[in-house]
């Protein structure tokens, strides 16, 4: 089983101060997916500990590192530090297809919901 890394960028956010979107403000994840490109929930959990997720942000202040989670229905980032912040669910992340050019929706730590646009995507 493969694992992919995905990065994925601030697309256009009008409403939230991104008019133009912001390419230094993402994620940067480590899941294995299936041929159809969604997050394999089997191989998931035999990997844990190497599904990882990375916040970056312009100023650094904000970024973060920790593992993708998995509760329920739902995917979520959970962040190793107190001070990164609590879990942030992802909008159905387990029916997107994480391929380029794909929107994702993350409801981040300060209540914005945030879309993202996948922008790379290689197989490890």
């Amino acid at each position: 089983m493969a694992l992919t890394r995905v990065v994925m960028r601030l697309s256009r956010n009008p409403e939230a101060g991104f008019p133009d979107g912001d390419d230094d403000h993402g994620y940067v994840i480590v899941a294995p997916l299936d041929a159809d490109g969604k997050l394999d929930i089997e191989a998931w959990r035999g990997n844990k500990a190497k599904c990882t997720v990375n916040r970056f942000t312009p100023e650094h202040d904000d970024d973060a590192d920790g593992w993708l989670t998995h509760r329920g229905s739902h995917w979520f980032f959970r962040y190793d530090e107190e001070d990164e912040g609590p879990d942030e669910p992802v909008y159905r992340l387990g029916d997107h297809t994480l391929r380029l050019g794909e929107y994702v929706t993350i409801h981040e730590a300060d209540g914005d919901d945030l879309t993202f646009k996948i922008t790379e995507t290689q197989r490890l």
